[in-house]
């Protein structure tokens, strides 16, 4: 990786001026007949024996399963400073990469149907499990990872988290529990024009609570109850305000590339990479940096490659970089990664169901956005709205969603369309009630307190 990174940022062009972030994310505009669905997921990674973590080190640790991935599917390799750190796929696209705590990350390749992102997610689940299961290793599709304890989690051998972990602890309570012991499952999608991506930004943004919502999926901590549905949810309110939330400003006339553009210049930076080696910025202003004024490279300006990093640190609900990027749902099964997709799918690349989407949420005031963004993490679908449960509101969303995706009327070979990957959303909403709430029913009653048999019960497959 460290050639890989050196070369890209030596090729990468010279910023002269804020016309050049703005024209960064504006070259994400594309037409209709190439929007993509690029869905991402993260698991944790276990021992079967007795549900420790694996560690990165030893026979069965992450870099012999990462190694062992590799040699058995003629995978390019990811290096940080001699430790292998991810994979990339060079025919598909796609690349496996590590989180903090060792959680494996599945970012898949952009695809053109929900049909496609599904079976890419469960080829990768199945031949990963085949080579994880005689190492004695298992993968936990949760939000938050229900036992280890902070001080038990091994940290994985990468430069970038060595900043970030510091410095999240200065500004935030639960900075590194995001990073350690928490899972999503997320999914990349496009925008045609400005004023497309506004639209889409606003509709994802109010309705993102909702989606956490129906995936909520972090009930435990440290082996017992958290007193939330989706502590995942919670944790990114305790993360660090300056990267998270919900964007109020998006929703304010002018809103465009430039208004984003304004609004990332002032999130503090983390770092700087210069010839495969991070630099420690934390706290730094890119603002000063754009006049040649980081303390840390005097006189030296930004590349472009550096406005893309710094983006890429920035995590709001929903993230915009040259695509959309949802970012509110715990990790579940392999249904519930497919039907994540699903949902944003039909919400948004359909024009009947976006403008039925806008006309839904339209009317809600910054302070109703946020007062669902901060009960929802607590109380799911269970949240009252506007005199109702928020289940009254999820189901509406899916009635649009699913008109959607009938709408693409994007067919396998079963003539089946895509509608039917939200099933498990359907589930929860005429249930009323998430897969926390089913959790937390098991481990009160025929669990009898022990959450050993979450471990089974939660384990991905495809």
């Amino acid at each position: 990786m460290k050639e890989t990174l050196a070369v890209a940022q030596n090729s990468s062009a010279l910023i002269e001026g804020k016309t050049d972030l703005i024209e960064a994310l504006s070259r994400g505009n594309k037409p209709r007949s190439q929007w993509r669905i690029g869905t991402e997921h993260e698991k944790f990674v276990y021992y079967l024996s007795d549900n420790s973590q694996v560690p990165y080190a030893g026979e069965n640790g992450i870099k012999a399963l990462l190694e062992a991935t590799q040699q058995r599917f003629g995978l390019l390799p990811l290096m940080d400073d001699g430790n292998l750190i991810g994979l990339i796929d060079p025919d598909k696209g796609g690349a496996i990469s590590l989180e903090p705590g060792g959680q494996f990350e599945l970012s898949g390749a952009p695809l053109e149907t929900v049909h496609q992102t599904c079976a890419e997610t469960a080829d990768h689940l199945r031949l990963l499990n085949e080579i994880a299961e005689p190492m004695g290793i298992g993968f936990l599709g949760m939000g938050v990872i229900p036992t280890w304890k902070l001080d038990e989690i091994s940290p994985m051998p990468k430069a970038r988290y060595g900043i970030m972990a510091p410095y999240m602890e200065k500004v935030g309570t639960l900075g590194t529990s995001m990073m350690f012991r928490s899972c999503t499952v997320q999914v990349n999608l496009d925008f045609e024009s400005e004023a497309d991506m506004v639209k889409k930004l606003r509709v994802s943004l109010a309705l993102q609570p909702i989606a956490t919502a129906m995936f909520a999926n972090s009930p435990f901590l440290e082996g017992k109850p958290n007193g939330y549905s989706s502590f995942r949810s919670y944790i990114w309110q305790h993360t660090d305000n300056d990267r998270t939330g919900m964007l109020p400003f998006a929703f304010e006339d002018g809103m465009g590339f430039e208004r984003y553009v304004d609004y990332a210049l002032d999130v503090p930076m983390y770092f700087v990479l210069r010839n495969g080696k991070y630099i420690n910025c934390a706290g730094e202003s890119f603002r000063e940096f754009l006049k040649g004024n980081l303390a840390q490279l005097p006189g030296e300006k930004p590349l472009i490659a550096d406005w893309e990093d710094h983006i890429s640190t920035i995590f709001p609900e929903v993230r915009l970089k040259q695509f959309l990027e949802m970012r509110g749902a715990d990790c579940g099964s392999w249904a519930d990664i497919c039907a994540l997709p699903a949902l944003w799918v039909g919400l948004l690349y359909d024009q009947n169901s976006l403008d039925a989407a806008w006309d839904l949420v339209k009317d809600w005031s910054e302070e109703e956005r946020q007062y669902l963004r901060d009960e929802v993490p607590k109380t799911a679908i269970h949240t009252e709205f506007r005199n109702k449960p928020l289940n009254d509101v999820a189901k509406e969303v899916l009635k649009i969603s699913d008109a959607g995706l009938k709408a693409r009327a994007q067919l396998n070979w079963e003539q089946a369309d895509e509608s039917g990957f939200l099933a498990p959303l359907h589930k929860i909403v005429a249930n009323n009630s998430t897969s926390a709430d089913r959790l937390l029913k098991l481990y009160k009653g025929e669990w009898n307190g022990n959450l050993c048999r979450l471990f089974e019960d939660q384990r991905i497959s495809s």
